[in-house]
């Protein structure tokens, strides 16, 4: 059984604007009271004209599922998946030739660490490695070889091997400062939890989950805000065309 390292959304979303002591003192503040995701909505009003209309449409959709996860203050799996539903919303786009889910998603944040001149993920990453995001590298059950193996009947030992890799991976990325290596990771097994909710491979509200879904729950709470303040202050960055523009 893994140790669980137990955080509320708040304490790790307060924590992380800690960590970055010029991220503005009002999201701190809409943390604790009304909902980041109200601040958040509020910064294109004073600009409307600052970004290009799929860029408005895509950020006005991932803030209004970030807005409903934040209602979720005692239902972790909802909120989680909200937290999802608002992080596609953000990266959502038309596949280019050869590209797969977990190419586009590593595309946009290799966009996102472009534009993110005051290292604002680095110091969210690496201040809450020890925390949550530590645990979830280390959980297996959100590690897709894991399931592989067993539903192949596969007893070679392999998913192990990968296993350890990529926990050495991590701590290497940790220890170099390497913050699209360590995001990836914590993304990568995150999408793995998003899919066994999703396409119903857990029980609501299991106690067999709790684990990992408080914590990535508490991670893409952190997490999300982040990602959709720095869209909102980058429009120059093309994140590329909405998958489903309104008509």
């Amino acid at each position: 059984m893994m140790r669980h390292t137990d955080a509320t959304s708040d304490g790790f979303a307060l924590d992380c604007c800690q960590f970055r002591g010029h991220y503005p003192k009002l999201i701190a503040q809409a943390v604790k009271t009304a909902g980041v995701a109200k601040t958040l909505k509020a910064k294109p009003k004073k600009d409307p004209e600052r970004h290009a209309e799929p860029q408005r449409v895509r950020l006005h959709r991932a803030i209004s599922w970030l807005h409903r996860a934040e209602l979720e203050e005692e239902d972790f799996d909802a909120r989680f998946i909200f937290l999802w539903i608002a992080f596609n919303a953000a990266y959502a786009k038309e596949f280019g030739h050869d590209e797969n889910e977990r190419g586009r998603l590593a595309h946009f944040i290799e966009a996102l660490l472009g534009a993110d001149g005051g290292k604002r993920l680095h110091q969210l990453v690496f201040g809450q490695f020890s925390g949550p995001i530590r645990t979830l590298i280390e959980n297996k059950f959100v590690f897709e070889p894991f399931w592989k193996a067993l539903r192949e009947h596969d007893s070679s030992g392999r998913w192990e091997e990968k296993f350890t890799a990529s926990k050495k991976l991590a701590l290497a990325s940790v220890m170099a400062g390497n913050t699209a290596i360590v995001l990836s990771i914590v993304l990568d097994r995150l999408y793995v939890l998003r899919n066994q909710l999703v396409h119903g491979g857990a029980t609501w509200n299991s106690s067999a989950n709790r684990a990992q879904v408080k914590d990535g729950a508490a991670i893409m709470m952190a997490v999300i805000p982040l990602i959709l303040d720095l869209m909102l202050d980058h429009p120059e960055v093309d994140f590329g065309d909405i998958l489903y523009p309104v008509v």
